[in-house]
């Protein structure tokens, strides 16, 4: 059988007999660390091979048995130096390059972590990556998993760290996930906050029940208390009664801006599936009308038109909380394909989904926030600022919006001059 054609066996990546340039790389490799481990030795003992130092620190002492330890470029073989009779009361020779019983670099520690993160089941991890760490290196599924252990304190930190800047809009929504021992999903509530100059930023993220009322305050509660003391603007939403009520608590003077999205789907539902298509073009002829006043006679004729059909329950359906579907109207005409739905936290959830759903169940509620704090703290690298970040330096200034449009005040003073 032809080389192009072999099978080869399960222990990727395969070292390839005549990767010259690999060769060289890891004899260098291996040839740099062995001197400079050979030079903490001469530095402990201050003296090199064959010469009396002024100070006696003890007697050379061979090497340790040949070990691997993992790198970011791969396993390196070293042979660590050792010393004897160290005059008592004297700091033992220990390596700051290299630890007693280390077997990866924490590049490559992080790198395994990532490459978890990323999808890579820790069962995966034996025989596609023993020969990157050593054949010594532990790559059991519990050793990645405390390769993780980093990211519980990143997150604790996060979560306590103080809010500083402004933001104008939240963007709210609960992500549920299998995880636990309890047969009911875990809810993970997540806060994103536009700041004043249209950054988006990842602010809050915490298990909570069922999104419930007392789960939501806890969040925006917290918020607060970290210094988000001037209320944002506007909050947008799906149509989660408890984050609505949390927040008249909380922030009673933020404004509503409940999803489209979701109320379409939810007026799609009660009918029947020959009227979807028809509806879905009419409903968004309605929710994208320039002003108001038409927003309002398009809903007056769609609700109308289905109480014909005999479908009262999908014109309800429409009408309920009107005004926490139009606010947005009272805001800049550039922000609003950012505020008509959800979608700057729907698209977050989509990736984040990718990655857990592949997880099946996690056992640990903890490991499942942790990998979803993570997961976002990456997708949060491509995020997209909103369209006309200037208009929201107007929105803070008290400046008013009507249909979109600026609506400044008069200048009483000069009128009265």
């Amino acid at each position: 059988m032809s080389a192009r054609y072999q099978v080869l066996p399960p222990t990727a990546p395969v070292p390839a007999p005549d990767d010259t340039l690999e060769a060289v790389a890891r004899e260098g490799a291996r040839q740099m660390l062995a001197r400079a481990l050979e030079i903490e030795r001469e530095e402990f003992l201050g003296r090199v091979h064959y010469q009396r130092g002024a100070e006696f620190r003890g007697y050379r002492n061979g090497y340790a048995p040949e070990r691997t330890v993992g790198t970011g470029m791969g396993a390196v073989a070293i042979r660590q130096p050792r010393v004897r009779d160290v005059p008592v009361g004297a700091e033992p020779f220990a390596s700051a390059i290299v630890g007693r019983y280390e077997r990866r670099s924490a590049t490559q520690a992080r790198l395994l972590a990532r490459l978890y993160l990323e999808g890579l089941a820790t069962g995966d991890f034996e025989p596609v990556f023993r020969e990157l760490v050593g054949g010594s290196a532990a790559l059991s599924p519990s050793s990645i998993l405390r390769l993780k252990q980093e990211w519980g304190d990143e997150y604790q930190l996060w979560r306590c760290r103080p809010l500083t800047e402004r933001y104008v809009y939240l963007f709210a929504d609960g992500l549920y996930l299998k995880a636990g021992l309890e047969a009911e999903k875990t809810a993970m509530l997540i806060v994103i906050g536009v700041t004043a100059d249209g950054r988006k930023e990842l602010l809050a993220m915490d298990e909570g029940y069922r999104e419930s009322t007392a789960s939501w305050t806890g969040v925006l509660r917290g918020l607060r208390d970290r210094g988000l003391e001037e209320a944002p603007l506007l909050a947008v939403a799906d149509g989660a009664l408890g984050l609505w009520a949390a927040l008249d608590q909380v922030f009673p003077s933020t404004r509503h801006q409940r999803c489209w999205n979701h109320r379409r789907l939810n007026v799609l539902d009660k009918l029947p599936r020959r009227l979807h298509a028809a509806t879905s073009k009419q409903l968004h002829a309605l929710y994208t009308a320039p002003t108001r006043a038409e927003c309002t006679q398009l809903r007056a004729a769609l609700c109308q038109q289905l109480r014909l059909q005999g479908q009262a329950d999908a014109a309800a359906c429409l009408e309920r909380d009107w005004e926490d579907f139009v606010a947005f109207y009272d805001f800049p005409e550039e922000h609003w394909t950012h505020l008509r739905t959800s979608n700057p936290i729907e698209s977050i959830f989509a990736g984040v989904r990718l990655r857990t759903d592949a997880a099946k169940r996690m056992r640990v509620r903890e490991n499942a926030l942790y990998l979803v704090f993570k997961l976002v703290t990456r997708l949060s690298l491509n995020w997209r600022a909103i369209n006309g970040p200037n208009q929201l330096l107007l929105l803070i200034a008290g400046e008013g919006f009507v249909d979109g449009k600026l609506q400044r005040q008069p200048n009483t003073e000069g009128a009265a001059a």
